[in-house]
Formats: C-alpha cells, sequence, structure tokens
C-alpha cells in the first residue's frame, strides 16, 4: 500500500515581523532569564507557553504603569506614543520589536495627520477596531484617526474633507481597493484624496497561495491559535477550497475519523502566528495515526 504524502505549507508560519520579534525575547531570555512583553508576543498558546517555560511574562497597559524598571518587549504589532512616555516614566528599559513593515507605517501615518491637521484634513485607517496594530496606528494621530472595518463604514468619513486612507498591513487588498475605489469616486473633487496600499505583501500573499495549496490535497489540517485572527481568516479560505479542513490547536485536537476513509494526500499549513514546531510535531502526530489505517 502507498505511503500517504503529507506536506506542510511552504508559505505559512511565522511572518517576518514575529519571527524578529520572537529572535529578540529569546536572545533576552537566554541572556538575563525573564522579560516583560506587553500582550502576547504572538496569537498562539502553544508559543506563548514555550517561551513563558524560559521565563516570558506577559504584562497589560495596567502593570505597565505599576511595574518600575523592567525590560519590557514591544511586540511585533507596535504600540502608540504613549506607551513608550509610560515606559520611561516608570524606568523601564524597552526592547522595540515593532515590525519594520508596521514601523514604517506608523510613520507615515503622523507625517499624514500633521499635515492635515493644518488643512481641517483626516486621516482614514482601514483595519480592526481595538487590533493592537490598529490601537499603535491611531496613537499616532492622537487618537483622532476614523478607523473603518470595512465598506459597509465608509458613511463614517467626511467626504468634504482632505483625506489620506491607509491600510492596517494584514488587511484584505480587494477590500482596501473597493474603499479606495468609493473614496476617489465620491469625495469632494475640490479637496486632496490620496491612498496608501500600506497591506504587507508577505502576509496577503498567503491567501492565493493557500487557496492553490487547500487545492492540492485530500484534507488539510490547519493549526492555529483561537485568538488569531489571521488564523481564522485563512482557515476559512481552506474550507472554502476543501471542505475536507479541520482547524487544531494542537496534537491533541486530531481526531482520526478524519482520516478514514484513508486519504493519499493531507496538508498542514498554519497562521502568520503558528510556530513552525508546532506545524511539525502535528505532522508527526498525523504520520503516527495514518500508519495503522
Amino acid at each position: 500500500m502507498p505511503s500517504i504524502k503529507i506536506e506542510i505549507d511552504p508559505h505559512s508560519g511565522f511572518c517576518f515581523g514575529v519571527v524578529k520579534a520572537v529572535e529578540a525575547a529569546e536572545i533576552e531570555l537566554k541572556n538575563n532569564g525573564a522579560l516583560y512583553c506587553l500582550g502576547d508576543i504572538v496569537h498562539n498558546n502553544m508559543e506563548m507557553k514555550r517561551l513563558q517555560n524560559q521565563g516570558l511574562v506577559s504584562i497589560n497597559k495596567q502593570d505597565l504603569k505599576t511595574l518600575k524598571s523592567k525590560k519590557i518587549l514591544i511586540r511585533a504589532h507596535g504600540e502608540p506614543p504613549s506607551t513608550y512616555l509610560k515606559a520611561k516614566e516608570n524606568n523601564h528599559t524597552v526592547i522595540d520589536a515593532t515590525c519594520p513593515v508596521v514601523l514604517k507605517l506608523q510613520n507615515r501615518i503622523k507625517k499624514s495627520y500633521l499635515s492635515l491637521k493644518e488643512k481641517n484634513g483626516q486621516v482614514i485607517i482601514y483595519g480592526k477596531s481595538g487590533h493592537a496594530e490598529v490601537v499603535g496606528l491611531l496613537g499616532q494621530t492622537n487618537n483622532e484617526a476614523i478607523i473603518i472595518e470595512s465598506i459597509n463604514e465608509v458613511s463614517k468619513i467626511d467626504l468634504n474633507k482632505p483625506t489620506h486612507l491607509y491600510a492596517q498591513t494584514t488587511k484584505s487588498i480587494d477590500e482596501f481597493r473597493e474603499i479606495a475605489t468609493y473614496l476617489t469616486e465620491n469625495i469632494n473633487k475640490e479637496v486632496e484624496f490620496k491612498s496608501f496600499d500600506t497591506i504587507c505583501r508577505q502576509v496577503a500573499n498567503r491567501l492565493p497561495r493557500i487557496m492553490l495549496f487547500a487545492q492540492k490535497h485530500d484534507i488539510i489540517v490547519f493549526v492555529g491559535g483561537k485568538k488569531s485572527s489571521n488564523a481564522q481568516m485563512l482557515f476559512n479560505k481552506c474550507l472554502e477550497y476543501n471542505k475536507s479542513s479541520y482547524f487544531v490547536s494542537d496534537v491533541s485536537q486530531l481526531d482520526e475519523n478524519w482520516f478514514t476513509p484513508r486519504p493519499q494526500s493531507i496538508g498542514i499549513s498554519g497562521a502568520t502566528s503558528t510556530p513552525p514546531w508546532l506545524m511539525q510535531q502535528v505532522a508527526a502526530q498525523i504520520e503516527i495515526i495514518t500508519k495503522s489505517k
């Protein structure tokens, strides 16, 4: 009987920004054995447990105010200026692991905000309200930018004001273009309008790639954290193109019944927050399960 092909999606797993943040944490933990991270460094419980076992402690904004003289890691999502001020006030040492793509976006939004303020203009951010990255972006505008989560919220925008449109780095390119087109066609022609496609291509390119990957295999096992919006989005795309797609957070959630009848090929994929070692662990367990089929 031919063996079952098990393939890990080569385009899955940590994005560049997350790799950078995790490496920064590991270096600090190895040298000093303790580090505080503002929020979860990554939306994956298994990776969080691994780093917590090395001494990483997740804290919130309130903890930042009460703790004194600690080493604080800023994760890839970035933070608003107020976080850096509070860290300085409390004598914290900041290890800044903000993704370079996000950092560049923060600077661009700040420049737009300052230039538009003189013209009674507005900065629009297409993004998820309350998302860590968006909170950081909003902070560059003194919390005055307008956040829209979809084309359905364009009514929030004053079409008679000078406007600059940006996007959270992990949002949909298609919907961003839809919003930009709407504003191009409807904004007052006498006022300035500029749109900036600031979506990270490393993340955005995963959608078309995962569609092809899902179609290649009889079964897809998607590995991701339940709190990861990127994981949910990518898994839903898998499910759209392969109805035999299953979501797991770790090996304990694998179900032997998924592999009956015996498939010819199984694909394993993951989110930008899924560590490669976890996908490998899942692949190894699937191999054990399917050997008995």
